[in-house]
């Protein structure tokens, strides 16, 4: 099992900011901006190259939730959304989540 399957499963420790049936949310352990949040789908779906068309509404779970996040963080009037996608794109686990940078 992946640590982020773990984390959405309360089985690894995580300072969670949000969370709903879809989509569980935490701050990152290697920060790369004052806010840095992961949002990651509680479906395992190891990157967006593996997503399937029923999973299309998850995709907009986690825009949806970033929208909800950036604003409880007040970070809402400007941050990044990153999606690494594979190896040579920077993810490092494989489990689809959305990177939330702001605060800079």
């Amino acid at each position: 099992m992946c640590i982020f399957c773990e984390i959405a499963q309360r089985k690894q420790p995580a300072d969670i900011v949000y969370e709903n049936a879809t989509v569980i949310a935490f701050r990152d352990i290697h920060p790369k901006a004052p806010v840095h949040i992961l949002i990651v789908s509680k479906k395992h779906i190891a990157s967006v190259k593996e997503i399937e068309m029923e999973d299309c509404g998850l995709l907009v779970d986690i825009l949806c939730a970033a929208k909800k996040i950036a604003e409880d963080q007040k970070v809402d009037e400007g941050y990044k959304l990153i999606f690494n996608v594979g190896r040579k794109g920077g993810q490092v686990i494989d489990h689809l989540h959305l990177h939330l940078l702001g605060g800079f």
